[in-house]
């Protein structure tokens, strides 16, 4: 309870402070004409070279979010340098920007954002920008500081990886028996028909496969293939490519790790049927317009020769 009580007691007079300080700071730019509130306002510049770190929220006016670093893997940061001209009201808030600093005001998107503002607003829409800096860092602390995000960000995938390839795991079961595949799978999560075995030596890393191929998703859509045939009778013909098969260094990471590793199965002459869970495949960002994040991806292979 006495918690409590300290934890309310404080936001009262950190409300109060704001409420406070903002009756006192508000300032106007020179140009745009931004009227712009400190809630809090903090002391330190950054020096010329300095990175300032800050988070960045836009909101309209049903308080619907517009842009958000919060929901980045990083907040916004900019350098400091004040040769930099400064050609808007935008320029002169950014520009000014101190360690502890907190601001809040009210503009239209054309002043916001410039004429390149984005399509889904209006151009006289008024929305409300929440601006706050965290931190002033050097360069070499800013190039740590991704490095630690890019790991912390590469655990995050990985772990959801582990549950796409459960999820996928499933619907590719249920594919392969609605579609009476008898389909056998890898440690990794790769399912596969050998559908015609090869001749020859097995495959090792490092050989190069010449592969015809027709790539589909679950539901039936071809997206593409080498065979010319087949693409002019599935209406993707694209007279500005080759049609032909396409050369592979297996087990080097040229291609999704779900033909590195399905390829090795194969031999000169097989035929196969690769049915790939999004992690093996283009994962979360896809791969054009038709393939799509999380895409479970379906190809049919054929090795025309091969080359140690």
């Amino acid at each position: 309870m006495k918690n409590s009580l300290r934890l309310t007691a404080t936001l009262a007079s950190l409300v109060l402070a704001a409420t406070i300080t903002s009756c006192k700071k508000t300032q106007v730019t020179e140009r745009d004409g931004i009227e712009y509130t400190y809630i809090n306002e903090g002391s330190q510049k950054p020096e010329n070279g300095e990175i300032l770190m800050y988070h960045l929220q836009i909101k309209n006016a049903e308080d619907s979010l517009i842009y958000n670093t919060y929901d980045q893997p990083v907040p916004g940061y900019l350098m400091a340098n004040d040769s930099i001209p400064v050609n808007n009201g935008m320029d002169e808030i950014f520009m000014a920007l101190k360690k502890g600093d907190s601001i809040t005001f009210t503009s239209q998107v054309q002043t916001i954002f410039g004429p390149n503002f984005p399509p889904f607003l209006e151009a006289e829409e008024e929305l409300v920008v929440n601006l706050g800096v965290m931190d002033i860092i050097s360069q070499d602390s800013l190039s740590q500081y991704f490095a630690q995000v890019s790991i912390i960000e590469n655990e995050k995938r990985a772990e959801r990886a582990k549950v796409l390839l459960v999820e996928d795991g499933k619907k590719i079961e249920e594919y392969a028996a609605a579609n009476n595949l008898d389909v056998q799978k890898t440690e990794n999560g790769l399912y596969y028909v050998i559908e015609r075995e090869g001749t020859g030596p097995e495959t090792t890393p490092g050989t190069t496969m010449y592969v015809n191929y027709a790539g589909y998703l679950l539901d039936g859509t071809i997206f593409d293939t080498s065979i010319q045939s087949l693409a002019e009778e599935k209406g993707i013909y694209n007279a500005n490519r080759p049609y032909e098969p396409l050369p592979v260094n297996v087990g080097m990471g040229q291609v999704i790790p779900g033909w590195d590793e399905g390829l090795l199965l194969l031999k000169k002459g097989s035929k196969a049927k690769f049915l790939i869970p999004s992690p093996l495949g283009y994962g979360e960002n896809g791969a054009g317009a038709l393939i799509g994040p999380n895409s479970i991806l379906v190809f049919d292979v054929e090795v025309t020769d091969i080359q140690k």
